[in-house]
C-alpha cells in the first residue's frame, strides 16, 4: 500500500510538470484521488476533511488569480515595464535591483503567480528596450517567485495552506517574517550581482526614448485597500479569502466600466482546473502522509526551536519541496509535524518550502510555469546556468532566512 501512495504522488507529479498535450493537472490527480479511496488508503470522511480543509485557501487562490488578472487589465505591469525603463536609464545593475523590488512586491502582494506570468514578460521585454541581456533580470523574477514569497500569508499557496497551523493572525505572521523576507532578498540580491557579473554591462546602443506611463491610481488604490483589509481581517475575524474576494469585485467592476477586460477572461483568469487540482491533491498526498512514511518523517523531525532545529526543518522541508514539489511537501510536513507543533518550526518549514525550490526546475509550480512564461517571451531558461546559480544562492538564502528568523523568534 506504501509503495501504491509514492506511486500515485509521483504520477500527479511527474503529469504536473510535463502536462502532456496541455491538458490541465486534474486529469492525473481525479483518478489518483480515487484509486486512493478505492483502496482504502484514505477514508472518504478524512478525504472529505481534505477538501473541507483545503477549500478557503483554494477560494483565496482563486480570488488573487482574479485580481492579478484585473491588475494586468488595468495597466498596472504596463505602469511598471515604464518606471522600470525610466529609472533603469542604461545601467543594467540598477535595473537588476529594480526588478527585485518590483518582483519582491509583487509576489509578497499578488502572489507568486503574478510574479511569474505577469511581470516575467515584462521584465524581459524592458530588459530587451534597453538593449540589455534579459537573463538575470529572467532569472532574477523566477527566484523572487520563491524567494520573496515568505513575507504575508497571501504570498503564496503554501503560507495558506499553512497559516492556520501557525496560530498567528495576519499582521503578526507579516511581523515575524519581515526580517527574513528582507533578509534573504538583500543576500539573494548581492549574490546575482556577483554570478552575473559578465553580463550585467551598459549597452553600446542608446535606449530608444519612451514616454512615461500613468499610473492607474484606481488599480493601486483598490489593491492597497486590499493588503490593508488582510491586515485587518485577523482583529475583525474574516478570512482573508473574503478580502480577496472583495477587492476582486471592486476592481473587476471598475475594469468592466472601463471596458479593460470582459466576464469571460475574467472567468479564464480563475484557473478552475488548477483550482481543482490543489483542492484534490491534499486527498492524494493523505494516502503517504498517514502511513509509514509519514510516521517515519515525524518521528525524526526536530521539536524544539533552537537554531539547529530551525535549520533542519528549513533543509529537510526544501529537500522534500525538491524531491515532491514544495505543495505536496507542505500537505505531507503538516501532517508530520501533527498539531500542536511550535510556530517556530512551521514558519522555518516554509522557508525551506519557499527558498528551497529555487534548486531544481520542478522544485515549485511557479518554477515550471516560469520556463514556459520565458521561453514564450524570447528568452528561455538554461538548464546549466539555471542549476549553477540555484547552487550558488539557494543555500546561502536560506541559511540567512532561517537566521534572520530565530534571531526574531
Amino acid at each position: 500500500m506504501t509503495i501504491l501512495a509514492v506511486t500515485l504522488v509521483a504520477a500527479v507529479l511527474v503529469f504536473a510538470v510535463v502536462r502532456p498535450r496541455g491538458l490541465p493537472e486534474i486529469v492525473a490527480t481525479a483518478p489518483a484521488a480515487a484509486v486512493v479511496l478505492a483502496v482504502g488508503l484514505v477514508t472518504p470522511s478524512e478525504a472529505w476533511g481534505e477538501v473541507t480543509e483545503m477549500a478557503p485557501t483554494v477560494g483565496f487562490l482563486a480570488a488573487i488569480l482574479v485580481l492579478a488578472h484585473l491588475a494586468d487589465a488595468m495597466g498596472v505591469f504596463t505602469w511598471i515595464a515604464g518606471l522600470l525603463r525610466h529609472r533603469a536609464r542604461d545601467d543594467p545593475k540598477r535595473l537588476l535591483t529594480l526588478v527585485f523590488g518590483s518582483a519582491a512586491l509583487t509576489t509578497a502582494v499578488l502572489s507568486l503567480d503574478a510574479t511569474v506570468i505577469l511581470l516575467t514578460p515584462v521584465v524581459i521585454a524592458t530588459a530587451r528596450s534597453l538593449h540589455m541581456d534579459p537573463r538575470p533580470h529572467s532569472y532574477a523574477s523566477a527566484h523572487l517567485s520563491n524567494t520573496a514569497s515568505t513575507l504575508l500569508p497571501v504570498s503564496n499557496l503554501t503560507n495558506l495552506i499553512a497559516f492556520s497551523a501557525t496560530g498567528l493572525s495576519f499582521l503578526h505572521f507579516a511581523t515575524i517574517m519581515a526580517l527574513p523576507w528582507m533578509v534573504s532578498i538583500v543576500v539573494e540580491l548581492i549574490l546575482f550581482r556577483l554570478f552575473f557579473r559578465r553580463h550585467l554591462v551598459r549597452p553600446d546602443a542608446e535606449p530608444a526614448p519612451h514616454p512615461e506611463t500613468a499610473a492607474p491610481t484606481a488599480a493601486l488604490s483598490i489593491i492597497a485597500a486590499t493588503l490593508v483589509g488582510f491586515a485587518v481581517s485577523g482583529f475583525v475575524g474574516v478570512a482573508p479569502a473574503w478580502v480577496a474576494a472583495a477587492g476582486a469585485i471592486v476592481l473587476g467592476m471598475v475594469a468592466l466600466q472601463q471596458g479593460r477586460t470582459n466576464l469571460g477572461r475574467i472567468a479564464y483568469s480563475v484557473d478552475a482546473w488548477f483550482c481543482a487540482f490543489v483542492l484534490i491533491l491534499g486527498v492524494v498526498v493523505a494516502g503517504v502522509a498517514n502511513g509509514p512514511i509519514g510516521d517515519w518523517i515525524g518521528s525524526r523531525l526536530p521539536t524544539d526551536t533552537t537554531f539547529l532545529g530551525l535549520l533542519l526543518m528549513a533543509v529537510v522541508a526544501a529537500v522534500a519541496a525538491n524531491l515532491v514539489n514544495n505543495l505536496p511537501a507542505t500537505l505531507l510536513l503538516l501532517a508530520a509535524l501533527g498539531t500542536g507543533a511550535p510556530t517556530g518550526l512551521i514558519l522555518a518549514m516554509l522557508l525551506g518550502v519557499n527558498l528551497g525550490p529555487n534548486l531544481t526546475y520542478v522544485g515549485s509550480l511557479a518554477i515550471m510555469l516560469w520556463r514556459r512564461v520565458a521561453a514564450r517571451a524570447g528568452s528561455p531558461p538554461d538548464l546549466r546556468t539555471f542549476t549553477v546559480l540555484a547552487l550558488a544562492t539557494t543555500p546561502l538564502t536560506l541559511l540567512a532566512a532561517v537566521t534572520a528568523l530565530w534571531l526574531v523568534l
